[in-house]
């Protein structure tokens, strides 16, 4: 690629995940705030990333891979997302917010494949050249957080009394605007088939890979992966109402130290394949789950704030060592005839199906230990996630035979 173009993918990766860490971390604490949203509540506007992914392989397999150019369809998703991020900034309750925020998602998620699209048509060697612009959509989200927190104080106690957490809704819907635009000026990425091919609902959801589950070392992988997302909600919906209700300060900000430490152990992970082999890499992503939880049960705001960061800085083990590596694993079970499928599939039934029932989950448990002045019980709730994320690791540990994969970068 050319530094034009390298720059231009660059900013495009920066915007496309800036967007989505500047409301998507705070919006659990929003809700709470804000629209006096309860724990099921919040629960179903996390949903919507479900149900966003579950409806983005047909507006990718339906429409951009067969009629338009991917920068076009880029443009316009995001061009509406940013009036609905406006709807969003201007809604008072959560029956107003709940319809825009739905939207949003299913408008957002296919983006995620679209950035994708448009790098990898410009890249002659994708396993050398993406990392590099992949790596400025990790500083866009890290950047959203350290403004929310250190530059705006929207996240601060005074900030949040006074409602300026809105602002975040503000500030995404001029960042979605400006990417929306500027995917006009984004390299030509013309549609990968033909409009005559025939499309099947199976292919398009990865249902081709369901063969696949025939072999029971990748059942119990597949089983594993929509399991532990269940966990995983309870981070991504509780973590920052967690931290902002105990009294922690620039909640935000801090947690950006999950997106560095997930830039750091990606670096790492080769050295861990190499080393440990597939099986015990993943094992141990999952048992920094458990042990995330269980710092975060028994931190606090005062002398034991340092158990809460160093829950927040096991967020690069967590994701990359469980979810980076199951990609490479389906990747090599998958061969090139289910390659799209498989990583489809997989995608479908974690961010889809698995934390479709996290956060109902969550949710309910949220409320469940709702204080009569408003505030959590919050050990208890993190033992939830802490004991299941351990019963997954007990149960893949048990059951996975071990089986020798190659990392290929």
């Amino acid at each position: 690629m050319n530094t034009k173009i390298k720059v231009q993918l660059s900013f495009m990766m920066f915007l496309e995940f800036f967007i989505w860490g500047g409301w998507f971390v705070t919006l659990g604490t929003f809700l709470g705030d804000n629209l006096k949203a309860t724990g099921g509540e919040i629960a179903q506007a996390f949903s919507t990333q479900s149900w966003g992914a579950i409806i983005a392989p047909f507006i990718i397999g339906l429409i951009a891979d067969r009629y338009f150019n991917a920068e076009r369809i880029l443009g316009v998703l995001h061009l509406l997302g940013a009036g609905l991020m406006y709807f969003m900034y201007g809604s008072e309750s959560f029956g107003m917010f709940y319809p825009y925020v739905l939207g949003y998602m299913i408008l957002y998620m296919p983006t995620l494949a679209l950035v994708n699209s448009i790098s990898f048509n410009q890249m002659k060697n994708p396993a050398k050249e993406f990392s590099f612009v992949r790596v400025f959509g990790t500083i866009g989200w890290i950047a959203s957080g350290l403004l929310i927190s250190y530059i705006f104080l929207w996240d601060s106690p005074e900030s949040r009394a006074d409602g300026m957490l809105k602002n975040t809704f503000l500030m995404v819907a001029i960042a979605s605007a400006l990417l929306g635009l500027f995917s006009f000026t984004l390299p030509k990425t013309p549609p990968r088939v033909s409009k005559d091919e025939k499309v099947t609902i199976s292919g398009l959801l990865g249902l081709d890979a369901l063969k696949l589950l025939k072999d029971k070392n990748f059942l119990i992988f597949f089983i594993s992966s929509v399991l532990i997302c269940i966990p995983l909600a309870f981070y991504y919906q509780n973590a920052n109402p967690f931290l902002s209700e105990i009294g922690v300060s620039n909640p935000t900000g801090k947690m950006t130290i999950g997106q560095i430490s997930e830039v750091l152990f990606m670096l790492l992970l080769p050295y861990f394949f190499k080393k440990f082999g597939f099986k015990k890499t993943i094992l141990v992503g999952m048992l920094a789950w458990t042990i995330r939880y269980m710092l975060f049960a028994y931190g606090n705001a005062g002398e034991f704030t340092f158990m809460l960061l160093i829950g927040i800085a096991l967020h690069g083990i967590c994701y990359d060592f469980f979810f980076v590596s199951g990609q490479i694993y389906t990747d090599t079970k998958a061969g090139e005839k289910y390659k799209s499928a498989a990583q489809g599939l997989i995608t479908l039934a974690t961010y889809g199906v698995g934390m479709l029932v996290g956060f109902w989950i969550a949710g309910k448990i949220t409320d469940t230990y709702l204080l009569d002045d408003g505030g959590h019980t919050w050990q208890t709730i993190w033992m939830y996630p802490a004991s299941f994320a351990f019963l997954v690791f007990i149960i893949f540990a048990l059951t996975f035979k071990n089986e020798k994969i190659e990392y290929k970068q």
